[in-house]
């Protein structure tokens, strides 16, 4: 898969791990939809990279927005003459919350659908939209690829903290669906491959407090700092033209191992 001469899709491209695969993408070559709730950096970041890029409003929770979004996206695409390439959902949120507090209140409902509905709902309902235009691409190469799905987890897929109940099982759920996701696709020459970051610079990460932050960095082994988004990006660029990478969950976590609490 070269990136050169081909479209990809990228939810939460405005800002954080998806703006560095959007840039990567751009200077490779590529063309990049940014879908995002946050306009104002959406529109910011087509003017940083100009006419290889275009941004359209997305609200992943609701399947009418992804469907416009998509629409929209697939009109530009065709317009582009650059065939689309790859789907990177990227748009995520944490919202961390006990599943049992101190005074025995259960988490609510309301918590765990917002955070499942972005994270998990909104990976599936991006991707199952835009693949019959990515099945429906000239097939390349020996091997014939079409394409490549990146999908974003976490490591709090496999080590969860205390009040990730809701993201853990969301991010848990992108890892597990990776495998079969990749079998369904197979015929059409389309891979999937996820990627597990531990603790990156992010939009995310910059509401964490100081607390949380030092913990999380006595946990990590080498180097003893959160991720670039620009490391994150150079392993989706690598996911992306690497055809041999299919139905695999990366860990991107410099040897760190989330610890039970803080």
């Amino acid at each position: 898969m070269k990136i050169s001469g081909r479209s990809f899709v990228v939810s939460g491209g405005a800002s954080g791990l998806g703006r560095a695969c959007v840039r990567d993408i751009v200077a490779a070559g590529g063309n990049a939809v940014i879908l995002d709730m946050n306009e104002e950096l959406g529109k910011a970041l087509v003017e940083e990279l100009g006419t290889s890029t275009t941004f359209i409003p997305c609200d992943v929770s609701d399947t009418a927005s992804i469907k416009s979004a998509v629409d929209a996206a697939v009109a530009w695409i065709r317009k582009s003459g650059k065939p689309l390439g790859g789907i990177i959902p990227g748009a995520g949120v944490g919202h961390p919350g006990l599943i049992l507090d101190k005074e025995l209140r259960p988490v609510s409902m309301e918590s765990v659908d917002f955070v499942l509905s972005i994270n998990l709902r909104g990976t599936i309902d991006l991707v199952r939209q835009l693949l019959p235009e990515l099945a429906s691409a000239a097939p390349e190469g020996p091997d014939g690829e079409r394409g490549v799905v990146v999908m974003v987890a976490s490591a709090a897929a496999f080590e969860g903290q205390m009040g990730q109940v809701a993201y853990a099982a969301s991010k848990g759920a992108v890892a597990s669906m990776t495998l079969p996701m990749a079998r369904d696709l197979a015929r059409f020459g389309i891979r999937v491959v996820t990627v597990a970051p531990s603790m990156f610079d992010s939009n995310m990460t910059a509401a964490l407090s100081d607390k949380v932050r030092t913990g999380l960095l006595k946990a990590m082994e080498f180097p003893k700092r959160p991720g670039q988004p620009e490391e994150f990006s150079a392993l989706v660029r690598h996911a992306i033209e690497n055809v041999m990478l299919n139905g695999v969950v990366i860990r991107l976590d410099g040897a760190t191992r989330m610890p039970s609490k803080l």
